[in-house]
């Protein structure tokens, strides 16, 4: 049995790198994009950004991160790196009660470290142009509706990390690539409409990082990017646990 030390570490590198390239990623597709963004749009995140082309390439950032993360850390610590999963996996009884606490100290510090040391490699351009990636609902969508999105997103993610990832007769060798690619999907559906979210890790670390650095204060949102997440995941666990109850016994 690994260490919850070392389990730890291992969730909050690979939420490192999920923020660090991911959001990071966002960051750079809003500063290249620069002259045609409407003044101060930072204020709203990455929610105006818009564009296929570029959700696409910014899911695929979050993507690689993440698959090259679950073959780095699956064995170690399963990879969570979300506190949604975490949560969603104790909800059902596949995570001990004591490991909670620290794998969602380790991711949310994880994403902060990440935040914070892509600001400063990249200068301030990175908080006042790209908002450090932070997630904002597009105008026009509400509270409610941004949540049940969120949601929405994480029920998708949380029920394939069920069938390749949990479920033990799952095929070997394919939960980084197929949960990598399914990230990827959601972020370019969702990323207009909420800025693709689906981890409350990968909201709270630019939203410290711009706290830190005198960036946008996007704080009023953060409960979109808990409460959806969390619900979406809670859902999707009793859901999977549900549908195969009868395949297992």
């Amino acid at each position: 049995m690994v260490s919850i030390a070392k389990r730890s570490l291992a969730e909050f590198i690979g939420t490192f790198f999920l923020v660090f390239f991911g959001a990071g990623a966002a960051v750079i597709t809003l500063m290249i994009s620069k002259g045609q963004t409407p003044p101060n749009s930072f204020n709203i995140g990455i929610g105006t950004l818009g564009g296929f082309a570029d959700w696409l390439a910014i899911g695929l950032a979050f993507g690689l991160a993440i698959m090259a993360s679950i073959y780095a850390f699956g064995r170690i610590s399963g990879c969570h790196i979300n506190p949604a999963v975490t949560l969603g996996l104790w909800s059902i009884k596949k995570f001990p009660s004591s490991d909670v606490g620290p794998y969602i100290a380790a991711q949310l510090a994880g994403a902060s470290v990440a935040s914070i040391l892509f600001a400063s490699i990249v200068g301030m351009s990175a908080v006042t142009v790209g908002g450090l990636g932070a997630t904002a609902p597009f105008p026009g969508i509400g509270y409610v509706p941004a949540i049940i999105a969120e949601a929405i997103g994480t029920f998708l993610l949380m029920i394939t990390i069920m069938g390749v990832a949990v479920d033990r007769k799952a095929p070997s060798g394919f939960a980084g690539i197929i949960i990598g690619l399914t990230v990827a999907g959601i972020i370019t559906t969702l990323g207009n409409i909420t800025g693709a979210s689906i981890n409350p890790a990968r909201t709270f670390g630019p939203y410290l990082g711009d706290l830190i650095f005198g960036g946008a204060n996007l704080w009023y949102y953060f409960p979109i990017y808990v409460i959806g997440p969390v619900i979406g995941a809670i859902l999707a666990a009793f859901t999977y646990q549900y549908l195969y109850n009868d395949l297992e016994n």
